[in-house]
């Protein structure tokens, strides 16, 4: 069983959990859920924005706790002060010691577009992200069949927001459908927790052209987006390389700055 099926498997007990907590009714209740948001596409494609998708991240299970100090809100201001074209927040708590109060703190601070990083495996949590605030979704391909990844795309298309589908190789390909507005392609085996980013360049090609492609997983220089860039993506997500600093904002500036 690899981290991710184990993954997996907590978030579904998790999810039924969750469902006899917040009834789908009372998420609809929320006021985010009624509020629109900005699209992270636009934000993507846009030639005059930095392409950063900057992460709050507390903990990972390869990294063990990067950051468990700094408030969520300061981290997003900083974030959005710094150029980031969109921030991800990561709500899953077992393996991340993320939560959804993160997100709905970030979207009450920032104006730009904001990714919910979870394992979403249930139409539930398309719901429960809208709620939230989010203007997009991850859909992990490795996780879901092509059947479930049309599913929960057109669910997400449906209630205002996008869908950023994550790839790992070629096999995963049969999963892009329609309502995937953005193709990202994670560097990390997740088997071996080994980076490369050769694998971005390489699967980039395969992608349908048009939509933003953005490399996820293992990007820590300007070196490494501008060598991306060169392969065609435009979105890079980015999350350890800044919350393990004492200033995750600053260090997206100073970042930014070496990539314009």
């Amino acid at each position: 069983m690899t981290i991710l099926d184990k993954i997996t498997e907590h978030k579904r007990a998790e999810v039924e959990k969750a469902k006899k907590r917040v009834s789908l009714e009372e998420l609809m209740d929320y006021a985010l859920f009624s509020k629109p948001v900005p699209s992270l596409t636009e934000f993507l494609l846009n030639p005059e924005k930095s392409g950063i998708i900057a992460e709050h991240k507390r903990q990972s299970p390869s990294k063990g706790i990067i950051n468990d100090k700094l408030d969520v809100r300061d981290v997003v201001r900083g974030y959005e002060g710094a150029g980031a074209s969109a921030v991800s927040v990561l709500t899953d708590s077992e393996f991340f010691g993320g939560k959804n109060e993160d997100l709905i703190a970030a979207r009450e601070e920032i104006s730009i577009p904001i990714l919910r990083k979870d394992f979403i495996i249930d139409p539930y949590q398309v719901y429960e992200a809208k709620a939230i605030g989010a203007s997009a979704i991850l859909l992990i391909a490795a996780i879901l069949s092509p059947e479930e990844s049309k599913e929960l795309g057109a669910l997400a298309n449906y209630l205002g927001m996008e869908v950023l589908m994550e790839f790992h190789d070629e096999t995963e390909l049969n999963r892009m459908n329609p309502y995937v507005n953005a193709a990202g392609i994670n560097n990390r085996d997740l088997k071996t927790f080994k980076v490369d980013l050769d694998k971005s360049a390489q699967l980039a090609d395969n992608l349908p052209s048009g939509l933003p492609k953005v490399a996820e997983s293992g990007i820590s220089s300007p070196e490494d987006v501008k060598f991306l860039r060169s392969k065609g993506l435009t979105g890079f997500l980015i999350g350890e390389n800044f919350m393990k600093t004492d200033d995750p904002g600053m260090a997206c500036k100073e970042f930014i700055e070496k990539i314009k």
